[in-house]
């Protein structure tokens, strides 16, 4: 039996370890001050997502049975959400499915609007669905499934234990700045052009290593010797 780290009042979103792994301080603003902004990348992922996201769907394909909107959960991570898609195939090392007769192997799905990043950020989280339905199943998974939707193919994906350590280590982090209420400063980045909370994180002015008092004096200053 897996350790319970975690109680069920202190688990944080599944989904949040993907904004963790891509910039911290985003992850605080959306999770711990809870402040949100849409952009055309967030509205389509909703949009995508709206048409995977079925919890009354169930679909068999010759040996492969697809659950969609599957629920998920670790007391070891502190983790819960959503797995876009579980899909099952037949295996002697698997897990019995209700109304199937055999045994079936279980394997996530995750849907992304876009195409493959240079980072884990994506890795983590479809990881951290995969560790969850071990935990929930007493099972091994081993292998999972991106469908990037700008590309329109599967992206396959090893579950290594590097990338489950990472896993581990970013939730124990995401759990330490929740507990403290901490938001992280920013640090600018080229991946601030494509975050949909650059206006309210405003990188420059809560930078470390600029005071606050120094970024409006030099803004005052700029305005002065424009009306000169």
């Amino acid at each position: 039996m897996m350790e319970k780290k975690y109680a069920e009042d202190e688990l944080l979103s599944l989904s949040g370890i993907q904004h963790f792994r891509f910039c911290k301080r985003q992850w605080a603003l959306i999770h711990i001050e809870r402040q949100w902004e849409e952009n055309l990348r967030t509205t389509e992922g909703h949009f995508l997502h709206e048409r995977v996201d079925d919890p009354f769907l169930r679909e068999s394909r010759g040996d492969v049975v697809i659950s969609r909107a599957f629920p998920l959960v670790s007391y070891h991570l502190g983790l819960y959400g959503v797995a876009d898609v579980v899909e099952y195939t037949r295996s002697e090392h698997g897990v019995s499915l209700p109304g199937y007769e055999g045994l079936w192997k279980m394997q996530p799905v995750e849907y992304k609007r876009g195409k493959p990043k240079i980072d884990e950020r994506d890795e983590v989280q479809l990881c951290a669905q995969a560790m969850c339905l071990e935990e929930m199943f007493d099972v091994r998974i081993t292998t999972a499934d991106f469908y990037y939707n700008e590309i329109r193919r599967r992206v396959h994906l090893k579950i290594t234990e590097e990338l489950r350590t990472l896993v581990i280590s970013l939730a124990d982090e995401m759990h330490d700045l929740f507990k403290k209420g901490t938001t992280p400063p920013a640090e600018k980045s080229q991946n601030c052009k494509f975050c949909s909370l650059v206006d309210v994180c405003v990188p420059k002015l809560t930078k470390k290593s600029v005071s606050v008092r120094k970024y409006v004096d030099k803004h005052l200053k700029d305005a002065c010797a424009g009306d000169l």
